[in-house]
Formats: C-alpha cells, structure tokens, sequence
C-alpha cells in the first residue's frame, strides 16, 4: 500500500510494517501531545493577556472557550468526513489549519483577532482527535492494538501536565504570543512525518454516503447551546454564573437536539450512516464504554479543579510543592500504562475499567479524608494510586469504543471517544462550579467535598463498567 493513497486493502488488525509502523506512531503521539499541550498552555497566560489587550476579564475566557467550542462542535463532523474521504487526509488538513491558525494567534494584536485564531486552532485539533483512534487501529496490528492505545493514552497524561510547566519556562523568558511559536515546527515536522507514513482507510465506505450538511449545523447547534448554558451555569473568577441565561440556553440546545436525533434514528432506519453514531450506541458495550469514560473525566475533572485550590489555599502549600504533589496523577497513568496493554484482550475491559475507577475512587476518597496537615509524600501517594486508576481504566476502555464499531466506521468511534471525553470535563466543570458557587466553607472544606463528590462519580463509572463483563469475553 503507498504511504499517500486514501484507500488500501490491508483490513483492520494486519497493521503496517514496523518502520511506517514507528514513523506513523511517532506521527499519532507528536500531534496528540502537541494539541493537549496547546489547550492547557494558555491558561497561565490567560490573566497577562487581558491585562494587556486591555479587555473585560470575561472576554477573556472567550480566548478558552473558544477553541473547546471548535473542537466540541466540529469532532463529529470530521470523523464522518474521514470515514467517507480517509483519515489520513482529515489528519494532515488539521495539521495544516492548525498550523496556520498558530501563524494567526502569534501576530494577532486585538482581542478579537486572537479568539479567531483561537477558534481556528480547536477546528485544526478536532481535526486531529477526530480520527486519531482510528489511525492508531490502522497502524498496529490487532495483537498490539491495546499497547498503542495505552501509549497514546500516556502521552495525553503527560502533556496535560507539562503544559503549564511549559508555559511557566517560555513566560518566564518571551512574551505570550510566543506560546503559540512552539506549534510551528512541531506541524511542519508532523506534515513532513504524516504524509510519508500515515495509513489510508482500510475499507470504502458506504455506496452512496454523502456528508449531511443539515445534521452538521443541527450537530453544532445543539452543542454550542449545550457548552455554552454549561458554562454559564458554573461560576468562574472571569465570569460570573447566569442561571437563568444558561437554562434557557440548555433547554433550546435539549429541543435542537430532540430534533437532531430523531433525524439520526430515521437515517439509520433507512439504512444509512448517521453523524451523530446512534448505530454505534445501540451496541450494549459501546454505550456502556461511553458511559463510563464520562463518569470517569468528570471525576477527574473535579479532582483538577479541587486539587490546586486544596493545596494551595486550603494546605498554604508554595505553587512548587503543589506542583511537584501533582505530578503523582501522570507518574501513576504512565506506570498503568504498559500494564493494562498486556491486560488488553486476556481480561474483559469491563472488568480491568471496574478495577481502575474503583482505584480512582479510593485514591479519590482518601484525599477526600486528609488530616489536617498532611505531609506532601502521603498526598504524592495518594494522586498516584488515583492516576494508576486512571491509567488502567482508560485503556482498555478506549480499546473497547475503538474495536466495537465496525471497520468503515472507526471514524464515527473515535469521534465519539473524543465527545465522551469533553461531555465528561463539562460535567465535571459544571460539578465543580456549582459546589464552590452553592456552599460557602473554609478554604479545604469545599476541596474536600469536591474531591468526595469525584469519588462518587468514580464509583459510577465502575458500575458502569463492570455491567459491560457479561457482554465480554477475554481474548
């Protein structure tokens, strides 16, 4: 099969050879850890640009908003559009605009110009989550499908911690917009990469599949009033909370997307291919590894915003010790790692999930219960056996949403891999938001509570996996 054409005839499971194996791997990772990078990086710098392009401070989380917005909205879209025209084209064309909208945020001078841009890149990255599941199932042979999922999943782990590490080291040299020079080369270096190693798609799609122009705007819609009434449900020290806007704009987000799956359902009653993968979530394990992967980021979500409010104005730990304390999470996920691959088809995922989110939970649980002053190695030890949850969780529960949809539509999985992940943190953000909006207590109190809330969703995501056992068999 040629590195550049857009259809081949190796089926799901034969892999690539191993030197387009490594170089397309190396690809997968670069990309993933350069968009998570890219996301976590600009909220330290979030205070300084407003200051300077002299703007509201809730315009300010606008420059944020809107690149999960683009991403939230376009995932989707794009991973039916690499079903239909290969994922090997949806990944090199994010690439380029992620690129260009990186060019734009580096010479943006005005507030507007800069969310533009910003915008511009969550469409360039929702191009890269879109289908970067599906290209991973391309690339490694089924035996070794599990390791690259679990080494794809390690590398988010490290880069959401590293990127305010980053940005801490170029602030404290260069100016802002320099945050987004860091990008440049990285895609320069992908295109060059993913143009001579990325796989096409291993089956045509559907005969007579066209892209469904109206259910991508009803698909936008209902997720920008979804996104949009969550986050001004959730009080933040940028913007103030807006109940009564945010329920309206929940309820028209409900009533479009009613709409919206209805449309869905009665595609597939005619036999054709959905955007919003209704087909998929008909499938018993399918929808229950959904279920999980969102009960799991949002009590991870709630843990993150919890955590550095718990040490550092709760404990009155310095931001280097908090830091430090923090690494245990990542330092748990990538130990996990490598033992769930080998984990990955000798025991169901159901089981492996129900047995990492029960960690989560107890790793949860026992910060919930710190003393009142707690050494930072018990902390330490603590985030790590919640990371090693995380880690042994998430795995095989991304195996398990990749290789339950059929081969012409990894795309529409890996789409909805990335949805369950952003509907996850917007929960969990939403959680966090009301508990510190609704409940005035000590600096540790509402930390502790949050952090026992996180725990209660991990038991729920552990129920939820451990129903998928009976629908799984090992091997």
């Amino acid at each position: 099969m040629s590195p550049t054409s857009d259809t081949g005839p190796d089926a799901p499971g034969d892999g690539l050879p191993q030197p387009q194996r490594l170089l397309a791997m190396c690809t997968v990772i670069l990309a993933i850890g350069v968009s998570v990078l890219d996301a976590t990086m600009l909220n330290l710098a979030l205070p300084g640009i407003v200051r300077e392009l002299r703007i509201a401070e809730a315009d300010g989380v606008w420059l944020v908003n809107a690149y999960q917005l683009a991403i939230l909205v376009l995932l989707l879209p794009l991973a039916l559009l690499g079903d239909l025209i290969g994922y090997r084209r949806v990944y090199l064309g994010g690439t380029v605009v992620f690129m260009l909208a990186s060019v734009a945020c580096l010479l943006a001078g005005r507030a507007g110009q800069l969310a533009a841009a910003r915008a511009l890149q969550g469409a360039g990255a929702a191009g890269l989550f879109a289908v970067n599941a599906a290209l991973v199932r391309l690339i490694y042979p089924a035996r070794l499908l599990g390791r690259g999922i679990a080494l794809n999943s390690a590398v988010v782990a490290v880069s959401s911690v590293a990127g305010p590490a980053l940005a801490a080291a170029i602030l404290s040299v260069l100016h802002w917009h320099w945050l987004f020079a860091f990008n440049i080369p990285i895609a320069l270096l992908l295109l060059g990469l993913g143009w001579h190693s990325l796989p096409g798609n291993a089956s045509a799609p559907p005969a007579g599949l066209r892209f469904p122009w109206l259910d991508a705007v009803l698909n936008g819609a209902m997720f920008l009033l979804l996104f949009i009434g969550a986050q001004r449900f959730v009080p933040h020290k940028l913007l103030p909370a807006a109940p009564g806007l945010a329920a309206a704009l929940v309820a028209a987000g409900a009533l479009v997307g009613l709409a919206y799956v209805r449309r869905q359902l009665a595609q597939v009653r005619r036999g054709g291919v959905p955007l919003l993968p209704v087909d998929l979530l008909a499938i018993p394990v399918f929808r229950l590894s959904m279920a999980t992967s969102v009960a799991a980021f949002a009590a991870q979500t709630v843990a993150s915003v919890a955590l550095p409010f718990l040490l550092l104005e709760g404990l009155g730990r310095t931001p280097a010790e908090a830091g430090w304390v923090l690494v245990g999470w990542p330092v748990g996920t990538v130990l996990a790692a490598p033992v769930a691959a080998r984990l990955i088809g000798r025991q169901p995922s159901g089981l492996l999930g129900g047995i990492g989110l029960g960690l989560l939970a107890s790793g949860l649980a026992l910060l919930a219960l710190l003393p009142a002053q707690p050494t930072a190695l018990a902390m330490f030890g603590r985030l790590m056996l919640c990371g090693i949850g995380f880690g042994l969780f998430q795995s095989p529960n991304n195996h398990t949403i990749v290789t339950a949809a059929p081969a012409h539509r990894s795309g529409g999985a890996a789409g909805m891999l990335g949805t369950a992940r952003l509907t996850g943190q917007s929960l969990g953000a939403l959680v966090a938001g009301a508990l510190y909006g609704l409940w005035s207590a000590t600096p540790a109190q509402v930390p502790m509570l949050a952090l026992g809330v996180a725990a209660g969703l991990a038991i729920a995501g552990a129920g939820a996996s451990l129903l998928r056992v009976r629908e799984q068999r090992p091997g």
